[in-house]
């Protein structure tokens, strides 16, 4: 790390828990030293380390060796050949963060960062805005490192979240309002307090756990950028940082410069960020969530206009999915490849559908899906959808005659 740097204006700060420029409220971005990393991150070295996203740690803001989250990541890359069937696109990868350790979502990445440069700059507290996964992940890696933790959270949250968040010991705030408000709320418990809030102080580092994604993606495909990659969008931050990632492999000659185009998929009932880029806008209107992706129901998403950037930089699009569409989609990647995705999952996958049925997305092309978290962190949101159980007494004639009849039914 160099320093802090304002996205807006450039100018630089100190490397401490800071996020905004105090000259132009622009957001504060971490920056490198290339040059010396070129020294020591080459593609040997990465091969010989441990199967983490530490493997890549001279790319990621932690001045000393990480003390948080040293398993985190490496998750697997999943050749999807059946759903890319379905979908009707020549070759189809899943990059499947459903199996992340230790909370089953891609979040374990930020916070991993986040909570290793939170001991390093003395905090002994740390704290959280959250739609769900952000909480768990903040909950189980502040548990394992001995720190106290504060999670915010909407009230209606999905039970399973709050569940694993509760069960981590973390002080769970239910907020009665929607996400925008509780990030509101937490801006100004970050100032009174002085914790380490991973999303607000913090955000500058734990925004950049996200590259290991991207990462990840060119190592496993075998040194080389995807020439698509579908990405969820709640605040816009994953997608851009994908893209910094695969900029990063570039600048340091790990993998060649190619045409490569990152698309963003929202849910219709919180898509401001989708909806401004399919009007040509370079700016987003906020709107108020209402969606079963309550993950991604970020109604003033963040990084909205960088996300807005980096898909008209790269010749990529952006669409919605409606709630009903998301289950299908949940229930399609499931029954093809075997991976059950939360609702964020399903959306990348039906925004996926589109864009390929659309052209956008060329049919002879190949692409890479992130999935982010695990579906039974979403339970509610597909029970009553997926069918239920036959029941029989425990009989073979039973058996035989509930065989018969589906038979006849599939005739």
């Amino acid at each position: 790390m160099k320093a802090l740097k304002c996205r807006e204006c450039g100018r630089e700060y100190p490397l401490t828990a800071t996020h905004v420029c105090e000259f132009d409220f622009g957001p504060l971005e971490v920056v490198y030293d290339y040059d010396r990393i070129k020294k020591s991150l080459t593609r040997t070295a990465i091969q010989s380390r441990p199967h983490s996203m530490w493997r890549y740690r001279e790319l990621l803001p932690v001045a000393n060796d990480p003390t948080v989250g040293l398993q985190v990541g490496f998750t697997p890359l999943v050749k999807a050949d059946r759903l890319a069937k379905k979908l009707g696109i020549r070759e189809l990868w899943i990059k499947n963060d459903t199996v992340n350790y230790p909370t089953l979502s891609f979040k374990d990445r930020v916070v991993s960062v986040a909570l290793s440069r939170a001991r390093e700059l003395g905090f002994d507290t740390v704290a959280c805005a959250s739609t769900g996964n952000l909480a768990n992940s903040v909950a189980a890696n502040a548990a394992s490192a001995g720190l106290k933790a504060y999670v915010f959270i909407p009230s209606d949250l999905e039970q399973g979240k709050i569940i694993n968040s509760l069960v981590y010991g973390a002080n769970v705030i239910g907020i009665k309002g929607h996400y925008d408000e509780v990030n509101r709320l937490c801006a100004e418990i970050a100032g009174k307090f002085g914790w380490a809030f991973v999303n607000v102080n913090m955000r500058p580092y734990y925004a950049e756990g996200s590259k290991s994604m991207a990462y990840e993606i060119a190592e496993q495909l075998g040194w080389r950028l995807p020439r698509h990659t579908v990405v969820p969008m709640a605040s816009g931050s994953l997608l851009t940082k994908i893209q910094k990632g695969y900029q990063e492999f570039v600048k340091l000659g790990l993998v060649s410069e190619s045409e490569t185009s990152i698309h963003g998929a929202q849910a219709t009932g919180c898509s401001p960020i989708s909806t401004a880029q399919k009007a040509g806008l370079d700016f987003f209107r906020p709107v108020k969530p209402d969606t079963i992706a309550k993950s991604l129901a970020i109604g003033t998403p963040a990084d909205g206009f960088y996300a807005l950037k980096v898909m008209k930089d790269t010749g990529a699009a952006a669409d919605d999915v409606t709630d009903d569409e998301i289950r299908d989609a949940i229930k399609l990647l499931a029954e093809t490849e075997g991976i059950f995705a939360e609702t964020a999952g399903g959306v990348t996958v039906g925004v996926a559908q589109k864009l390929i049925a659309s052209g956008k997305i060329p049919r002879n092309d190949s692409a890479v899906l992130c999935v982010t978290g695990n579906g039974l962190k979403t339970l509610d949101a597909v029970a009553g959808h997926v069918g239920k159980p036959r029941e029989i007494k425990p009989s073979l004639r039973e058996f035989e005659a509930l065989l018969a009849h589906e038979e006849k039914v599939n005739v």
